[in-house]
This record gives C-alpha cells, structure tokens and sequence, in this order.
C-alpha cells in the first residue's frame, strides 16, 4: 500500500510538471508573437525610409546652370579667328622670333560657339599674330588710364604711371594688362585756334590770357594795354608755336 500511494504521487508531481512546461512554452510563444508584430512596422518604416534616402531623395541637388562672366564679352557664331582672347585658350609659344609672324593652337572656351570659313562650327582653331609681348604693342593697340594731376606744358614733359589694356582684337604674348610710364596728354578743352585768334585781335586786352585762364598776365596786359604792343606780339608767337598753353598744364584739343 505505502509502494502504491507513492506511485500515485510521483504521477502527479510529473502531471504538474509537464503542464508547467507547456504553460511556459506558451508564454513564449506568445511574447515572441507580440514582439514580431510590433517591430515588424518598425523594420518596414525604417526600410522605407532608407529605400527614400538611398534611391529617391527628397531633395537633389540642383545642376550648375550660370553661364560664365566671359561669354557676354564672345560674339555668338562669329568666326574664330576674330574671338576676343578672353573667349579662347591658346598653347602660346614663348620662344618664337620676335617679329616674326607666329601660330599657335587654340580652343573656345565652354559655351562659347564661333564657326570657320565654311560656317561650320568648330572648337579647334588656329590664329596668327606677331611674335612680341603686350607691352611692346604699337600705342593704337592697347587704351591707358588718364591723369589730370601732371602738367603737360613744362620743361622737361612730365610723365605719369598708366595702367594700360590690350584691345580685343589684338593678340599678344604676357599679360594684357601691364602698367607703363607715359606722357602727361590730358586736355582741359582749350583749342589752339580760338587762343590764336584771341591773341592776334584783343591780345592787347589780354585776352588770350584771360582765355587760358591765366589771371594775372591778363591782367597785366590789360592795364599795361599789351606792354603797349611789345608783349602782345610775343604772345602771338608764343601761342602760335605751342609754349604757352592753359594754365591748368593740360594741352589744346
């Protein structure tokens, strides 16, 4: 009897036990349900998101559309060889023979178009110039700055620094803007002939001076009625040779 109560409890200690086991494989089961459903949005929102920024993003990056500065200076379908230099790149050659005429290669530039002879469209292109630097160029190929601060009329000429630009259609070695020392030549719209005419008639009443703005020797002609003639007629020759000039120092249009 004792052999047969045990046996009787060992059963339900292993009933309990398997019905625990199956009570926490259930559990389980169901935890794992519940986390699988709650990340699975998760994990497709967040695939969605990097699909979006990987193959489609939401903001591009917007294309360089500015057209450069130096094509407005670039006629449109005009011939090569007539491109300002800023419109072209040339393989210059430094060790030509001044003087000489020269060649060299070149290419436009981007969005810059010229045509040949034959009004057909080319990017590759020769030009011909003279070998010779900028600053060697005749003084009707580049325009210099002005100063009104030097005297034209004095002994010796004065000169001042000018910063001078090779025009577009001149091609030349160096660079197209150098400085150089030149002549004062600035003019304050006095004419030569009316201070002519103006010594020969009333030069006795100084006005010939009073004209080139100088006061003083005006008005020592005036009171001294043209060093009574002597000085006008000094005048008349001083003003027809050029030696005397406006007072500001500039010189006759």
């Amino acid at each position: 009897m004792a052999a047969l109560s045990g046996l009787r409890a060992l059963r339900r200690l292993c009933s309990v036990a398997l019905f625990a086991s199956q009570l926490y494989l259930l559990s389980g089961r169901a935890g794992s349900l519940m986390t699988t459903k709650h990340s699975q949005p998760q994990s497709t929102f967040a695939k969605s998101l990097t699909s979006t920024s990987t193959n489609s993003p939401f903001f591009k990056v917007a294309e360089s559309t500015e057209i450069p500065s130096y094509v407005t200076k670039c006629p449109s379908n005009g011939p090569c060889s007539r491109l300002p230099p800023d419109c072209m790149t040339c393989n210059t050659n430094h060790s030509c023979v001044y003087g000489k005429p020269a060649t060299f290669d070149c290419r436009v530039k981007p969005h810059v178009h010229c045509l040949d002879q034959n009004n057909h469209e080319q990017e590759n292109f020769t030009i011909n110039m003279t070998c010779q630097f900028c600053w060697q160029l005749a003084a009707l190929d580049y325009v210099c700055t002005n100063s009104t601060n030097c005297m034209t009329v004095s002994c010796p000429r004065q000169r001042y620094n000018a910063t001078c630009t090779v025009r577009d259609h001149i091609h030349c070695l160096g660079n197209r803007v150098f400085p150089k020392m030149l002549y004062c030549n600035w003019t304050g719209g006095y004419k030569w002939s009316t201070a002519l005419a103006l010594s020969i008639t009333l030069g006795g009443f100084g006005a010939d001076r009073f004209y080139l703005g100088q006061w003083r020797e005006g008005l020592g002609k005036l009171f001294s009625f043209g060093g009574l003639g002597i000085w006008t007629l000094i005048d008349v020759l001083l003003i027809g040779v050029g030696y005397v000039g406006p007072a500001d120092g500039s010189l006759y249009i």
